[in-house]
């Protein structure tokens, strides 16, 4: 399974992702869900996967390649952020669809769905949850985030402290702390983690990170999350 997080924020957008990817108890396999595709200045554009790998790495493949021509399918020259998730949309459907027809009665494991965001020069930042069907949601000022894969054990956190005037800064630590939730509760959401955090009105990439299991940073914000929740619990009265 997996699990990835956008915020779309006043500031810019925070994007998480972890790399765990399992066929069974005994096929645990590590892929990137995290892609972006940058024209500095001009174009910025993150996309994170879940679902059948088979159809994402296809999906995103196809992308690459529309790239590379150029011309209306490539999500690079569309003229909306809408446009850019109605490409992605359209593929993820064409290859979803084949995939099914591939595997017959297990037709169901090709679903998959993805996170589009990003900006183009004049126009605002805008974040999608795009499904297999090819239809999509935006994230608004009210939900100001999106998730996809194993989302509900990371939800609270988001729900209580994520608003369209979070800092960019409180953003990457809401996410790395819904991810921390995640990994905690679920053994197929796994490290190493890849962030991307882009600034508003800037087209381009402020910051990517990958986080490896080890990394300091992660584990000591993990262990004083779990802290400071034991220590509000005992001060609660009933």
């Amino acid at each position: 399974m997996t699990y990835c997080v956008g915020l779309l924020l006043d500031a810019g957008m925070v994007l998480l992702s972890d790399t765990r990817t399992n066929a069974g108890i005994d096929n645990i396999s590590t892929y990137r869900k995290m892609f972006t595709f940058e024209d500095p200045g001009e174009r910025v554009v993150a996309i994170m996967t879940a679902g059948s790998l088979s159809t994402t790495q296809t999906t995103i493949a196809r992308l690459e390649e529309a790239i590379e021509e150029g011309g209306p399918r490539s999500i690079m020259s569309a003229p909306t952020m809408l446009g850019v998730a109605e490409i992605v949309g359209d593929t993820l459907t064409e290859v979803s669809g084949k995939v099914a027809d591939k595997l017959g009665d297990r037709a169901q494991s090709a679903r998959a769905s993805m996170i589009v965001a990003g900006q183009r020069r004049g126009g605002d930042p805008r974040m999608f949850l795009v499904y297999s069907e090819g239809n999509f949601i935006e994230a608004t000022g009210d939900t100001p985030f999106l998730q996809i894969g194993e989302h509900k054990y990371g939800k609270p956190i988001l729900d209580r402290v994520v608003r369209p005037s979070t800092s960019l800064a409180d953003a990457q630590k809401a996410a790395l702390l819904s991810m921390d939730s995640t990994l905690r509760s679920n053994l197929s959401v796994g490290m190493p983690l890849d962030l991307t955090v882009i600034e508003s009105n800037t087209c381009s990439i402020a910051r990517t990170r990958r986080i490896e299991a080890e990394d300091e940073t992660f584990q000591a914000m993990s262990a004083a999350w779990s802290a400071a929740l034991r220590d509000s619990f005992a001060t609660i009265e009933i």
